[in-house]
C-alpha cells in the first residue's frame, strides 16, 4: 500500500470516529485493530500486544501516574486553594493573578518532571477546578497549562534532549543548557498573550479578583501559609538539582511532600488519600490506555512507510538553506500532531543529521529548534498527546474547547520559533559559555 493512502485513511478514519463521539482510546484501538488485520493479518497481533506491553511498562508512565497522584492530593486536600489564596494576597493588584501563577507553576513542574503529559494531568486536576470555581476563563486556563507543560521537553532536564544527543554527534550538556533561555522566552510569550486577552476583554479575569486584604499582617500570614509548599518544591526540584533523584524518583518524593503539606494544613485523612488514590488510578489508566493505542497507531504508520516517506519526500528538493530549514521544521510540526515524538525522532533524526552538516546549520541551534517543534506538535489539534491528557484529567471540558484553548498557545510557540530562527544567539549564547 502507498504510504500516502495509508496516512490519509488513518487520519480520516480517526477524525470520523472522534466526530461521532467515540472515546479517544477506543477510536485509536479500532483503527489499530483494523489496520493490523489489513496490513499484517492475524499474525500482526504479536506486534500489537508487544507494543501495548512496552508502552504500559515504560518508566515514563510511572512518572505520569505519580504526578497525577500528587495533583489529586493537592486538589482533594485543599492545599492548592491555600496556595492560590496566599498568591492572591502577595501578587498585589494584578488582574488575573492565577493565570500567571499557572504559567509559573506549569513551567516549573514541566522543567522538573521532563514530562509534558504528567504536568498537564496534574494541573488539570489540581489547579483547573479551583480556577473554574473562582470565575477564571476555562479556555485561557487550559491553554496556559498546556503551554507551560509543553516546555517540559525544552527546559532541562529533558529526556528528548538526551535521546537526540545520543543519536547525533552533539554535546548533550550543551543541548540541555540551550533550552533554558528559549523556554523562559516562551513562558514570557504566554504572559504577553494573557495580558492581551485580559486587556481586550477584562471579563476574562474575575470581577472580584482584587478584593483582598494586603495589610502587613495579611502578607506575613500568606508567606507563612506558603512555606510548607516549599516542601514539594524541594522534594521535586531540590532532589533533582542535587543529583539525588531522577525525575521518576522525584515524582514519588513529590507525592510524599504533598502528603506532608496536607497534614500540615490539617487536611489529610485516610478517606481523602483513598479518594485521591482511586481517582489518580482512573485518570492514569485512561491516559495510559490512550498512549498505548496512539503509539501503536504511530508504529502502523511507520510500518506502511508513511513516516519515512514524509521525510524523504521533503529532502528530495534542492532548496536554499532558509527554505530547507523551513521544510525540516514543518515536518515534525505536522507529523507530531499524530505520531509519537520518540518514535518519530528515531526515524527522522538519522535522516536529518547529514542534512544539518550539508547545509552548515549550527547543530545546537538546529536541534533545539527541532525539539521545540516536537513540543508544539504534542499540543497541536487534532492529535496532540497533551490535549488527550487534558481531556482525560478534566472530562467536563469538551474536546473542541480544548482545541480552541491550544491554538493561541501554538501561535505563541510559532512566534518563538520565528524569533529563535532570526536570532540564533538566543539559543547559542548560553551553551557557548561552556
Amino acid at each position: 500500500m502507498d504510504w500516502q493512502l495509508a496516512l490519509g485513511l488513518g487520519v480520516t478514519s480517526l477524525m470520523v470516529l472522534f466526530a461521532l463521539g467515540i472515546p479517544i482510546f477506543a477510536a485509536f484501538l479500532t483503527i489499530n485493530v483494523a489496520g493490523t488485520l489489513w496490513l499484517m493479518g492475524p499474525a500482526g497481533f504479536g506486534m500489537f500486544t508487544n507494543s501495548v506491553y512496552n508502552t504500559v511498562t515504560s518508566e515514563t508512565l510511572s512518572t505520569i501516574a505519580l504526578f497525577v497522584l500528587m495533583g489529586e492530593l493537592l486538589f482533594r486536600s485543599g492545599s492548592i486553594d491555600v496556595i492560590f489564596d496566599s498568591l492572591d494576597t502577595l501578587m498585589g493588584k494584578i488582574r488575573g493573578r492565577l493565570y500567571f501563577f499557572v504559567i509559573a507553576l506549569s513551567t516549573l513542574f514541566g522543567a522538573l518532571s521532563g514530562s509534558a503529559l504528567a504536568v498537564t494531568a496534574m494541573l488539570s486536576r489540581s489547579a483547573l477546578p479551583t480556577m473554574r470555581d473562582r470565575g477564571y476563563d476555562e479556555k485561557i486556563s487550559v491553554g496556559l497549562i498546556l503551554g507551560g507543560a509543553g516546555l517540559a521537553p525544552i527546559i532541562p532536564p529533558s529526556l528528548l534532549v538526551v535521546i537526540i544527543g545520543s543519536l547525533v554527534d552533539v554535546s548533550i550538556a550543551r543541548l540541555l543548557i540551550a533550552g533554558i533561555i528559549p523556554g523562559l522566552v516562551l513562558a514570557g510569550l504566554f504572559v504577553g498573550y494573557t495580558l492581551i486577552r485580559i486587556w481586550a476583554d477584562p471579563s476574562k479575569a474575575p470581577a472580584g479578583d482584587d478584593d483582598h486584604d494586603r495589610s502587613l499582617p495579611a502578607i506575613l500570614a500568606a508567606i507563612g501559609k506558603m512555606l510548607p509548599f516549599s516542601i514539594i518544591i524541594f522534594a521535586v526540584l531540590g532532589l533533582i538539582m542535587l543529583g539525588i533523584a531522577t525525575p521518576s524518583e522525584s515524582a514519588a518524593t513529590g507525592v510524599l511532600g504533598a502528603i506532608l503539606v496536607a497534614a500540615f494544613y490539617g487536611k489529610f485523612s485516610l478517606k481523602m488519600s483513598g479518594q485521591a488514590l482511586m481517582s489518580s488510578l482512573r485518570i492514569s489508566a485512561m491516559i495510559i490506555a490512550i498512549l498505548a493505542c496512539s503509539q501503536l497507531f504511530s508504529q502502523l504508520l511507520s510500518f506502511t512507510g508513511a513516516t519515512r516517506g514524509l521525510v524523504e519526500a521533503a529532502t528530495e528538493f534542492d532548496l536554499s538553506p532558509a527554505l530547507m530549514l523551513l521544510l525540516l521544521m514543518v515536518i515534525p510540526l505536522i507529523a507530531c500532531m499524530f505520531i509519537d515524538q520518540i518514535a518519530f525522532m528515531m526515524v527522522v533524526v538519522p535522516i536529518y543529521d547529514p542534512l544539518v552538516s550539508l547545509y552548515g546549520f549550527d547543530p545546537v541551534w538546529f536541534w533545539t529548534l527541532f525539539l521545540i517543534n516536537l513540543a508544539v506538535g504534542s499540543l497541536t489539534p487534532p492529535f496532540g498527546y497533551n490535549l488527550f491528557a487534558a481531556k482525560g484529567s478534566a472530562p467536563w471540558i469538551p474536546m473542541p474547547s480544548i482545541y480552541a484553548a491550544a491554538i493561541p498557545i501554538c501561535l505563541c510557540f510559532l512566534i518563538g520559533i520565528l524569533l529563535f530562527s532570526l536570532f540564533p544567539g538566543i539559543i547559542t549564547w548560553l551553551p557557548g559559555l561552556i
